[in-house]
């Protein structure tokens, strides 16, 4: 969580696996969609195929249990679910 109570995105993704594009992409479209809503978006690095999304402690995508890449609309869908007071979806997210 940010300081303020909001919570915060966290992406980490395999450096060996060529991630770091699409973790980046990722953060900037879940930025761009959610920046009055939450506290910021965390990129960690990581390794062992990994590419997982979380708002706060909860984990809304995980690339190892879906076994495929994550679809932008899918993790903004999770991220509205999960916001407290999240405002209307946008037409066309």
């Amino acid at each position: 969580m940010a300081g303020d109570g909001r919570p915060t995105i966290r992406i980490t993704y395999c450096t060996a696996c060529s991630f770091t594009a699409r973790a980046t992409w990722v953060a900037q479209e879940l930025l761009h969609t959610f920046h009055d809503q939450v506290g910021g978006v965390l990129i960690v690095p990581g390794s062992g195929g990994v590419f997982e999304v979380a708002l706060g402690d909860d984990v809304i995508f995980s690339r190892a249990q879906a076994r495929r890449d994550p679809l932008i609309k899918e993790l903004r869908d999770a991220i509205y679910e999960r916001l407290p007071g999240a405002r209307p979806r946008p037409h066309g997210l």
